[in-house]
């Protein structure tokens, strides 16, 4: 999906009636069709099948779903064997659970061996609230893109999470996607496009590049909003739905174009899309960049939206951030 001018930003993505679903939501979906289509398709689940919305596949099909229990190295271990036997396992849990406790398993047993196994990654990002700093997977995008053969998935809503899922079942080899539990905007459609490894320009600009990833793409698209209408600065927003591998081409032809880079993530600013994107600027356009995330710092409980704000993971840093950086120019 491309807008190239602020009125169609407008009207197109900041209705008060826009819907509003959980990203989760797109995965559990795409869990079914994928199982009506393909029988090589197993879930299995860390005794979070409702949470994850593996629960619709467990009911649909309930002779390929496997409980596994309280036992995230175990959930590994059985989707690499079932992988490496000629299924195609879909392991879900909480993200900092899975692939927080099991990285190891996910190393070895996975990715080393190349086998087809599928991490869903749900309940990421500060936004999860009330759990507390415990349960609030913020580091789960460093973990993973560090990782040899493993593809890194961040998509931007319900919508693009079916998507992505479905994706990267058609893929041979590991991948992990990363989801969340609130209720977020729906500004993608099903035409909108979505291919993985590829960067969709969603608003064409000349002033500053915002790179994002998850939720805060929907932010983004606020904040270049606001920068046109109140700071006559034409900002440039890409939805960088896969952070491994990275569209390096579109993120360096942006940068040079612009000539600043703002990276916004519901994730710690250290190892995760603002790192990748900096790795890739430093070696193909450098230009100065400012980066919007979690501040190296743990959460705590609370309300997603009260949290967000806390930490700076906002439409007014965003438009503060940019502002900066364009100084930088």
């Amino acid at each position: 999906m491309r807008i190239n001018s602020k009125q169609k930003l407008s009207k197109r993505l900041f209705s008060k009636k826009i819907a509003m679903a959980a990203t989760r939501g797109g995965y559990g979906e795409a869990l079914v069709e994928l199982g009506g289509k393909n029988e090589k398709i197993v879930v299995l689940s860390a005794d979070l099948t409702e949470s994850t919305r593996s629960k619709g596949f467990a009911e649909k099909f309930p002779e390929r779903f496997v409980e596994v229990g309280v036992a995230e190295q175990n959930l590994a271990g059985l989707a690499a064997g079932m992988a490496l036997a000629g299924y195609i396992p879909f392991m879900s849990s909480f993200a900092v659970f899975s692939p927080g406790r099991n990285w190891d398993q996910i190393r070895v047993s996975i990715c080393y061996t190349r086998a087809n196994v599928k991490i869903a990654g749900s309940h990421a990002g500060i936004s999860v609230g009330p759990d507390g700093a415990t349960h609030q997977a913020m580091e789960d995008i460093a973990i993973t893109r560090v990782l040899p053969n493993l593809i890194v998935v961040v998509p931007a809503d319900s919508i693009e999470t079916k998507k992505a899922t479905m994706a990267i079942a058609e893929l041979e080899g590991p991948a992990y996607v990363r989801f969340g539990r609130p209720e977020v905007p729906v500004f993608t459609t099903k035409k909108s496009p979505f291919e993985i490894g590829v960067a969709n320009v969603l608003a064409a600009g000349t002033d500053v590049t915002i790179i994002a990833c998850g939720p805060m793409v929907y932010t983004s698209l606020e904040a270049a909003l606001e920068l046109g209408k109140k700071h006559g600065v034409n900002a440039e927003v890409i939805n960088c739905h896969t952070i491994k591998p990275l569209d390096v081409p579109a993120i360096a032809a942006s940068a040079k174009k612009t000539g600043a880079v703002v990276a916004a993530e519901e994730h710690q600013i250290h190892g995760g899309l603002g790192s990748a994107v900096a790795e890739a600027l430093a070696e193909h356009a450098p230009v100065p960049m400012r980066f919007v995330g979690m501040p190296d710092s743990f959460g705590e409980s609370g309300e997603s939206q009260e949290l967000l704000e806390k930490y700076g993971m906002t439409k007014e840093k965003i438009v503060k951030s940019c502002l900066d950086v364009i100084k930088q120019k």
